[in-house]
């Protein structure tokens, strides 16, 4: 894909990240998911008092994504965004959550200096349960 294409993802992330609500861990976060179509979905995390039922940038991001029509494996790049120096990747819910939707995608990290990372989800995730284990 196109350099302007990572670009225009890695914006839509970092805008998403102004949206975030992190009132508790301050810890703000955006996620962009590339559609195959081009489309991009995103995502900001959401906190809630009770911490358990904090929504995390990515799953957001997936949910609207499958929740505007998007379906499994239709995805080809994520990337995530934060304001901390050291890069992010993704929590362990997220990651499952993301393997079993976009599959071995490849993942963009990102933070507000400039900083960036590319990989693909198997290597967060070497030895994913899914489908294929029911």
């Amino acid at each position: 894909m196109a350099s302007g294409t990572a670009d225009r993802l890695i914006q839509a992330a970092l805008n998403a990240r102004e949206h975030a609500h992190a009132p508790f861990s301050h810890f703000l976060v955006g996620a962009a998911i590339e559609h195959q179509s081009g489309i991009i979905f995103t995502g900001c995390n959401i906190e809630n008092s009770t911490y358990g039922l904090t929504m995390c940038a990515e799953r957001v991001a997936i949910f609207k994504a499958l929740s505007e029509g998007a379906k499994p494996g239709e995805f080809s790049r994520v990337v995530v965004a934060t304001d901390v120096e050291r890069l992010t990747p993704p929590c362990g819910a997220c990651r499952q959550i993301l393997w079993e939707f976009c599959g071995d995608c490849e993942l963009i990290l990102v933070n507000l200096t400039g900083r960036s990372e590319t990989c693909r989800l198997s290597e967060l995730l070497p030895r994913p349960f899914d489908v294929s284990f029911l």
